[in-house]
């Protein structure tokens, strides 16, 4: 072969990558294939961002709710447990009964002392009425001898006026009469005012006395007061609607002062989200949350926020971490932030602690 045509032979082999590449790039249904593709994952891109800016959300939430808890406030034996684990209770119903015996005698003896009272304050009430019947008397027999006093006075000053412009016409026993006459009225008047002085004081003391035993029959209503709300404390009931968990009672069991026996877990629950602090300059008071619940997939629960706790979950902790000591290393806090739920599904059994991840359609 000559060298012409080696020649020709080697370009002809070289070209035809080339050739063949720039025929399938060549195809324009690749290359609009091409940019629709890269128009998709841009588009995709975009949503997506726009998507982030829109809403926040988070895994690190929870259902909450305020506990109640049931205690005796008296120290007695059960004898009676009318709830289970579990069980719907209403506000008011029975829970448990302790025993009511000794407590159900203490009122009846406060109550007899309260009629004792009674009776003792009505006796005071008439003792003053007759202390002033009394002193209404006195008054009127010191009016009488006042007057009498006045009478014999003047009759002895007419005897001796008398006597004085002519002595025969009063004999000296009608004198010595008209004297005696006098200092008996004026002793007479002297005893009445005594009586009217004494009067006065029995009413004082009458009415001290009334004051005595208005006073005992206070205490005596007050110690019946308190025996009766004894004896309703042996009668525990629910304090809220909700339901019964941890029950820990049973008959038979002596329970303390302040003892939990078992919590209720009230129906108004709500979502505890902790968002990190660079999430809170988005989140604002009743933006909507949607909130999907583990225990439920499949339920659309709705709710709003209603308020940020002032200050992260890590400063009201039991050891709070102490940045002025040791190597400081930043690190982005979590807040807690209150949910309210709209409504709450029937199908869905929702309690404190289960696990949700809300989000939050910021403006």
């Amino acid at each position: 072969m000559s060298e012409d045509q080696l020649q020709r032979t080697d370009e002809g082999h070289a070209g035809t990558p080339a050739v063949a590449t720039r025929g399938l790039w060549g195809h324009a249904a690749l290359r609009i294939g091409t940019v629709l593709l890269l128009v998709v994952f841009a588009v995709a891109a975009l949503l997506l961002w726009l998507r982030a800016r829109r809403y926040v959300s988070t895994d690190d939430a929870f259902i909450d709710a305020h506990i109640i808890y049931a205690a005796p406030r008296v120290p007695r034996q059960v004898i009676a447990v009318y709830v289970t684990d579990n069980q719907l209770v209403h506000t008011g119903q029975a829970l448990l009964e302790l025993d009511p015996a000794d407590y159900r005698a203490r009122l009846e003896e406060a109550q007899s002392q309260v009629a004792e009272a009674r009776a003792a304050l009505d006796e005071s009430k008439a003792r003053v009425d007759a202390s002033a019947a009394g002193y209404r008397l006195s008054l009127a027999n010191l009016v009488s001898a006042h007057a009498e006093a006045v009478k014999a006075q003047s009759d002895l000053r007419r005897y001796l006026d008398l006597r004085a412009s002519a002595p025969r016409a009063v004999s000296q026993l009608q004198i010595d009469q008209a004297l005696a006459a006098e200092r008996s009225a004026s002793a007479q008047e002297d005893a009445a005012r005594q009586q009217t002085r004494t009067a006065a004081t029995q009413i004082e003391t009458a009415h001290a006395a009334l004051a005595a035993s208005a006073a005992t029959l206070r205490s005596a209503e007050s110690a019946a007061h308190i025996a009766a709300l004894d004896l309703g404390y042996t009668r525990i009931t629910a304090p809220a609607t909700g339901h019964v968990t941890q029950r820990s009672v049973a008959v038979g069991d002596y329970v303390s002062v302040g003892g939990q026996l078992m919590a209720i877990v009230p129906l108004e629950l709500y979502v505890t989200a902790n968002f990190k602090e660079t999430d809170l300059a988005q989140i604002r008071r009743d933006e909507p949350v949607a909130v999907h619940v583990d225990a439920c997939p499949a339920a659309r629960i709705r709710g709003h926020v209603e308020s940020v706790q002032r200050g992260a979950g890590e400063a009201f902790a039991l050891l709070p971490a102490e940045n002025a000591t040791g190597n400081y290393v930043k690190v982005v806090q979590r807040v807690p932030v209150k949910i309210a739920l709209d409504r709450v599904p029937g199908d869905c059994i929702l309690g404190p602690g289960m696990s949700v991840e809300p989000t939050v359609s910021v403006r």
